[in-house]
């Protein structure tokens, strides 16, 4: 590939909207045109680069239904695209997208690009409750281009089991990944009270942040009211906050249309690798829950693709929902556990916000700020999609790539031989628990336990437990995986008692 033709990332902006009452609040549309333009700012040649723009993405947007979100961002920045693009629901989209959007740069089929989301969560709910009609436009004439992996989540089995929600199926992973990794119950929540107090205190140095207080380790770690028990083992203080008016957006060209545009080498921004994979899609189907498979094969492919070792990378961002998906990235790309190096730029998910299916591009804005400040050094961003099921990398450096810019195929774990234990339907007798949880209502009383577990003959079967408050505690106060029990089904409905 010629050099000229190298997709480079030039321009981002950040917008947080706060206390603005429902009547004066920026919508997810007026949100976006605010990020854009701050980008074009960022890039140093202003508006003539919004009129440049021939193709616009849209994030998937949760708070608020445009017909076509990208035609109405065009025509608010006076961009007369050729291509309109809106993503599905997904974490990893941003990130998916800037590597789809460097594809097409580099074969010459986009000359610049607008890469956009944003989310009006806590606008959207403070009207409802004061019973106000937010501000907002909505409508687009003609329809997008849609983009993204459509499928639900989670099964119809799983939802029939109560196996439907992050805040559910996230400490399914963690638990499951602590006790592969030999760690008692204490140990376990100081290393999570650790990590995440490292979170908000980066957090709390992001202008952006929708959260700028530091937390110590052990106010995270600790159950009180203000910090009441979720998901064991996460506290809320560690689950992802949507609740928030955030938008991000980064503009995308090719290095020799930047330097025809007269926009300055010091803000481009390389993407030097890329690469994206999907792991066996519902979590039954997992051929355990303390691995990756889709992410380790896209963290080597991204960094071939970029010819880097993870040792090169100086800065991080990893997608940070919930705790385990920080852990399990960190494994799968081969950061280990006593590395210093920090693992995010911005704060997280739970700090500086998660704005429904954009997190990542304010990953993205604030890792180009980042390189920017330290010339040549290396960054790596990763991108996450429902539960552990759909992912995206990116390693960026401002200095140009030794070996010019490639795709990379995707990675679909369910293309390989099956892996997972069969699924049981109906059935009875002993099991032993494979991973767990113990869901707690908004008071913080422990309510039901949420099992998956092994039976004698090998296969898995998805199960409640008892709404025995002993029972519950008990799978809290000593480690629960591996645990003996006696599963019973009724009407597909399974039970697990432990023994």
């Amino acid at each position: 590939m010629n050099a000229e033709h190298a997709p480079v990332l030039v321009g981002a902006g950040q917008v947080t909207q706060r206390n603005v009452s429902p009547e004066r609040s920026l919508g997810p549309l007026e949100l976006m045109v605010a990020a854009a333009r701050l980008a074009a700012a960022d890039a140093r040649i202003g508006e003539q680069v919004l009129r440049a723009i021939d193709s616009v993405a849209v994030v998937n947007i949760i708070a608020w239904h445009y017909g076509n979100a990208p035609r109405l961002l065009a025509e608010q920045l006076g961009a007369h695209p050729r291509e309109e693009i809106y993503t599905t629901m997904g974490g990893n989209t941003p990130q998916s997208l800037v590597n789809q959007t460097a594809a097409k740069i580099a074969a010459g089929r986009v000359r610049v690009a607008l890469l956009a989301g944003a989310e009006a969560v806590y606008s959207y709910r403070r009207a409802r409750r004061a019973g106000v009609t937010p501000p907002w436009v909505s409508g687009g004439e003609g329809s997008p281009t849609s983009v993204g992996d459509a499928r639900p989540g989670t099964s119809d089995h799983e939802v029939a089991n109560g196996f439907q929600a992050p805040v559910q199926i996230y400490p399914l992973f963690e638990n499951a990944l602590r006790a592969a990794g030999g760690l008692d119950l204490a140990a376990h929540r100081e290393r999570l009270g650790a990590l995440c107090s490292r979170f908000s205190h980066i957090a709390a140095a992001n202008p952006y942040a929708w959260f700028r207080t530091p937390r110590s380790a052990e106010e995270i770690a600790t159950p009180s009211p203000a910090n009441r028990l979720i998901g064991f083992p996460y506290t809320k203080y560690m689950n992802a906050v949507m609740d928030v008016d955030q938008s991000a957006a980064v503009l995308m060209t090719s290095a020799g249309h930047a330097r025809a545009l007269g926009i300055p080498p010091e803000r481009w921004v390389y993407l030097w690798g890329a690469a994206e994979g999907t792991d066996r899609w519902f979590i039954s189907e997992r051929r355990d829950y303390f691995t990756s498979p889709a992410l380790r094969a896209a963290g080597e492919r991204a960094f071939a693709s970029a010819g880097v070792s993870v040792e090169r990378i100086r800065y991080f961002d990893l997608y940070s929902c919930f705790p385990v998906a920080v852990q399990l990235a960190a494994a799968m790309l081969g950061i280990g556990a006593e590395d210093e190096r920090p693992l995010t730029v911005t704060g997280g998910l739970p700090y500086a916000g998660g704005p429904g299916s954009n997190y990542s591009m304010h990953a993205i804005a604030t890792m180009m700020d980042r390189l920017r400040a330290d010339p040549a050094a290396l960054g790596l961003v990763t991108a996450l999609g429902w539960y552990v099921t759909k992912h995206a990398v990116g390693i960026y450096s401002t200095a140009e790539p030794a070996t010019p810019w490639r795709a990379t195929e995707p990675y679909d774990d369910a293309l390989g031989p099956p892996t997972a234990p069969a699924l049981a339907h109906d059935a009875a007798g002993r099991a032993r628990i494979e991973t767990y949880t113990v869901m707690h209502d908004r008071d913080g009383v422990p309510m039901r336990g949420l099992v998956i577990s092994r039976l004698d003959d090998g296969r898995r079967i998805l199960a409640n437990t008892p709404e025995d408050r002993e029972v519950l505690e008990g799978l809290m106060a000593a480690e629960g995986v591996g645990r003996a029990g006696r599963v019973e089904t009724c009407g597909g409905l399974a039970r697990f008692e432990p023994l």
